[in-house]
């Protein structure tokens, strides 16, 4: 216990990010199978910002922006779907995900 008292916060590692990162992007697919979709309008951000839990080499920076435009992108369809109260999480991940972004990462988004 005194460990986690010393430490305050507990941060995820990028493997696991990454990983996490993996098992969005395949519940995105298995839910636009599932799920009408709008032709995947819920994930154009997160396809802009080019970026996959396949390129590792990508910053931890890049795959939490990641995370957050894809689980955003993930309540939002599933808001659009008779799945009420997920407009506020779909909002609440946008607010998260512009603290990571870059200036250049906000316009590429926005396009």
């Amino acid at each position: 216990m005194k460990y986690f008292q010393s430490v305050g916060r507990l941060t995820m590692q990028k493997d696991e990010l990454i990983q996490l990162h993996t098992f969005l992007l395949q519940l995105k697919t298995h839910l636009e199978e599932m799920v009408e979709n709008n032709g995947g309008i819920e994930f154009t951000a997160y396809s802009r910002l080019d970026v996959t839990p396949y390129q590792v080499y990508k910053s931890k920076r890049e795959h939490k922006l990641a995370v957050f435009t894809l689980s955003r992108g993930i309540a939002t369809l599933l808001s659009h779907n008779n799945c009420p109260g997920l407009e506020k999480i779909s909002n609440r991940l946008e607010q998260m995900s512009e603290r990571f972004m870059t200036e250049k990462e906000k316009e590429l988004v926005r396009i």
